[in-house]
């Protein structure tokens, strides 16, 4: 059996499209709200003071059959692997801070029938560490391609899988949140109740003996989201990848849509919190919490994902700083370097 020092060195395993990787802490750019560094999540967590972060929302290298250039492990060693962050962020956490996190499905080896690992990631963080449930998650992403291929397209065995699980972990049972700053638009039959209540409804039993009230008459902004969270993944033609083919980087090959960290942030943080992403990748959530207001840490292993996460910074750059300003992060020249948007220039 491997022991845990041998897993995690073949996590952060580099591939040459990812660039090479740096084992000390390097503080690579700021922009006016955060931070991204180049290291290793867990060696940097412990650097970190106690109780000084809001909300970890991260996606870590999924636990797949096949070996991914980021450096995802196989399930067996997964599971030990990703629930030893346990501590390590529950001790960063505010008392009434969260954990979210996003885990995609996966098969067992050479079979139509699917892993348990998300699921005992869950019950392990909760049995061991002591982290509660707070909620669990179901993303979406309707745009999804067709897989695995050998159970869907071929064999035509199984539908396509096109949910992620995500856990909302937390220290207590009572964590910061507010469902009123995710409300969603209202239904067209919802907007005409609001319009004239008396008219079209009235209060009645259901079958099941619930009372339903007329305290929905009240127009409250919006409704209440479900736990099921619809985010198509449809990234095309965004100034990252842009920015990503004429400066020559590989753009990371698993990212999510901004709007998923967002609805997170939103509902668990408040604009003094400090947000941690810890496998920070493309670094979507920095620009999320940016965007918002938030100050924002991302951890990233593999500095050439994390230059190129730079871009999403640079709406208003001009070419000639951009090809600067990665000169500068490739030769660790003037670090920590400023990706703020509508400036570049070094600190």
């Amino acid at each position: 059996m491997r022991t845990a020092q041998a897993r995690t060195t073949r996590r952060n395993a580099p591939s040459a499209s990812a660039g090479h990787r740096t084992p000390a802490a390097l503080e690579l750019y700021r922009t006016h709200h955060g931070r991204a560094i180049v290291t290793r999540a867990e060696d940097y967590l412990p650097m970190l003071p106690a109780g000084s972060v809001g909300l970890v929302v991260t996606s870590p290298p999924f636990a797949l059959l096949r070996q991914k250039t980021y450096g995802n492990l196989d399930q067996q060693e997964y599971v030990d692997w990703l629930v030893s962050f346990g501590p390590l962020v529950k001790r960063v956490l505010k008392e009434t801070g969260s954990f979210v996190i996003d885990l995609g499905g996966a098969y067992q080896r050479g079979a139509p029938v699917r892993s348990l690992y998300n699921f005992r990631v869950l019950l392990r963080l909760c049995d061991e560490h002591g982290f509660h449930l707070a909620e669990e998650f179901f993303w979406h992403n309707p745009a999804k391609l067709p897989s695995p291929i050998e159970w869907v397209n071929k064999r035509k065995l199984r539908a396509k899988d096109s949910v992620n699980t995500i856990w909302w972990l937390s220290k207590t049972q009572h964590p910061k949140a507010n469902v009123s700053n995710v409300l969603v638009p209202y239904s067209a039959r919802m907007r005409t109740l609001l319009k004239d209540a008396d008219r079209f409804y009235s209060p009645k039993k259901r079958p099941s003996g619930h009372d339903i009230s007329r305290s929905f008459d009240k127009d409250n902004g919006g409704a209440i989201p479900s736990n099921l969270l619809q985010f198509p993944n449809t990234e095309s033609n965004s100034l990252y990848l842009r920015l990503c083919d004429s400066m020559g980087f590989k753009p990371h090959p698993a990212r999510f849509p901004r709007s998923l960290p967002e609805f997170f942030i939103r509902f668990l943080t408040d604009e003094d919190d400090v947000l941690l992403d810890i496998f920070a990748g493309s670094n979507t959530t920095g620009e999320a919490a940016e965007a918002l207001g938030r100050r924002w840490i991302a951890l990233e292993v593999h500095s050439d994902y994390l230059i190129s996460s730079a871009f999403r910074f640079m709406a208003d750059w001009p070419e000639p700083a951009i090809r600067d300003f990665v000169a500068a992060a490739r030769s660790a020249r003037g670090l920590p370097l400023d990706a703020s948007p509508r400036q570049g220039q070094l600190l």
